[in-house]
């Protein structure tokens, strides 16, 4: 059974920065499409990045383009969520995703494990 742990959220301030962290237990990570998704409280779970299963391709949602990068590390089983210019309306708990596939996907259905997410938290 694949486990996904994140790391690295927290109580930051307009403008700031965070790197969050997702360790993926497993032989296959390699295998998989990685992605964040994050969940506000009332709003749906959106989704924020994904990236390709050797990190050659990469989506991002419109509201974090140029602000956020997705990467990965498959020999350390990691993938990394860079985030940048943090605004109050990223506050969300962030959840990180995997999904058995070569093809990127951006809708939470299509991934099949999760993490049990980290809060991030803008001030203004």
């Amino acid at each position: 059974q694949v486990q996904l742990v994140e790391t690295g959220g927290g109580l930051v301030q307009a403008g700031d920065s965070l790197r969050l962290s997702c360790l993926a237990s497993g032989r296959t990570f390699g295998s998989d499409v990685m992605g964040w998704f994050r969940q506000a409280p009332g709003k749906e779970r959106q989704f924020v990045a994904a990236i390709s299963q050797r990190g050659f391709n990469r989506n991002y949602a419109d509201s974090v383009k140029g602000r956020f990068t997705i990467s990965r590390d498959n020999a350390k089983n990691t993938v990394y969520l860079q985030m940048n210019s943090l605004k109050p309306e990223d506050t969300a708990l962030y959840y990180c995703a995997a999904r058995p596939s070569s093809v990127v996907a951006i809708t939470a259905s299509e991934y099949i494990y999760w993490g049990q997410g980290t809060q991030v938290t803008v001030s203004s």
